[in-house]
């Protein structure tokens, strides 16, 4: 079985990882390189694991998760389209067999708040793994006078702690924000169809998903 070690060390996915935070930053956006995929890698079998799931399902998810922004490489518009479909050709070069590479295109191909929802266990893990990193560590701009909206929130967030509670079925995202920076509201007004989505995944994988921001649950 084609494993996240085989991933990491394949030169084509490292170059398209590469290639899509290099367009990313001319653009303008936060960080979706090495950083934010290890940690949506690492997050995404973390939540299949602690629900007891399969080792299997397990190292998909983290594939999954470390393939799921190389679509940034073809353009940001509909990267998760892009990247589901490159993921699957590279995957089939690597000769992972189709059935695995359908589920991570899949998971891959629904990532994105725009255009996708939870389709399977990965697909669900991916996302609330993926939306949860929100983190002043992900803002490339270094000039606080540039910010935009994005820049912000995520340089507000001074701590961000994801949970999940098997007992409980629960899946809880406690953040730190730094109101002189970024009103709460504002967070809403970025993330509220991130935050949807997250609620809609958690419930595919039937636990629940609190947001807790300030010491106060207000989802």
């Amino acid at each position: 079985m084609i494993t996240l070690e085989d991933i990491k060390k394949n030169e084509e996915v490292q170059e398209l990882i590469v290639g899509a935070q290099k367009q990313l930053n001319v653009l303008g956006y936060t960080e979706h390189s090495i950083r934010h995929i290890t940690i949506v890698s690492n997050r995404a079998a973390n939540i299949l694991r602690e629900l007891e799931y399969p080792e299997e399902r397990i190292e998909l998810a983290k594939i999954a998760g470390y393939m799921h922004d190389i679509g940034n490489s073809v353009n940001r518009v509909d990267h998760a389209h892009s990247g589901a479909i490159l993921a699957y050709e590279i995957l089939k070069d690597m000769g992972m067999d189709v059935k695995r590479r359908t589920e991570i295109m899949m998971a891959i191909g629904n990532h994105d708040e725009q255009t996708g929802t939870a389709v399977s266990d990965i697909s669900a893990a991916l996302i609330l793994a993926d939306k949860s990193d929100v983190h002043r560590d992900r803002v490339v701009n270094t000039n606080m006078s540039t910010f935009d909206k994005h820049d912000k929130v995520n340089y507000a967030v001074t701590n961000a702690d994801f949970k999940i509670n098997k007992e409980k079925r629960l899946a809880s995202l406690d953040l730190t924000i730094d109101t002189k920076i970024c009103p709460v509201l504002d967070y809403f007004e970025i993330f509220m169809d991130r935050t949807m989505m997250s609620k809609y995944a958690a419930k595919y994988l039937h636990i629940w998903f609190e947001l807790i921001i300030n010491g106060t649950k207000l989802l």
